[in-house]
């Protein structure tokens, strides 16, 4: 089984920037998510982590478990937001999200597309799902990449992140069929009720 999880949260998340390459810690809200959701996943076979601060501690609460290390594979660090990066949500002009919404292609000023988070993303998919088929992994990763792995999973484009909603400290489940990956659950955080 493969299980992505997005990171605990941080002060900026709480705040309602935009969070891209900048590499905040958890807040203590966030610890608290770390552990819960590694209690809620159990005892995995291996941890694969984004290279920021905020999900490589997230991961290691897996690794606690007893998975040990962690893998830190760069294809998961989130989206380059480029001059975006920190700014509020709120003050990203309206035009700016239609353009953005609109073209798969279109970036922000020194940042990155979905399109090419998303083929980023597919290849570290495919290098991990045969081993989930017999193993249980987990991937914790950020926001955008978490919707371009729901994409995959179901065979969308990724004009499907426009769509979603992933929260802080949450899980996406993928089976292995045999046709392919087959989405178990997403955005689940149950885990998370006693949480404050």
């Amino acid at each position: 089984m493969l299980h992505v999880v997005r990171h605990g949260r941080t002060e900026a998340n709480a705040s309602g920037l935009l969070l891209g390459r900048l590499d905040p810690d958890l807040d203590e809200v966030g610890e608290r998510q770390a552990a819960a959701v590694a209690a809620a996943v159990g005892p995995v076979d291996r941890v694969v982590s984004s290279p920021l601060l905020r999900t490589r501690r997230t991961a290691e609460a897996f690794a606690v478990s007893g998975a040990g290390a962690v893998e830190v594979d760069e294809r998961w660090i989130e989206m380059d937001y480029g001059e975006f990066d920190g700014r509020p949500v709120a003050d990203v002009e309206p035009a700016t999200w239609a353009a953005w919404r609109a073209d798969l292609d279109w970036a922000p000023p020194g940042g990155e597309s979905h399109r090419s988070l998303g083929r980023r993303v597919r290849a570290a998919l495919d290098d991990l799902f045969e081993a989930s088929r017999t193993a249980e992994v987990v991937v914790v990763t950020h926001v955008s990449p978490i919707k371009a792995a729901l994409a995959w999973t179901l065979g969308v484009g990724d004009e499907v992140a426009w769509r979603t909603f992933v929260a802080p400290a949450s899980v996406m489940t993928i089976g292995a069929g045999p046709a392919g990956p087959s989405l178990r659950g997403f955005n689940d955080t149950s885990h998370l009720s006693a949480v404050r």
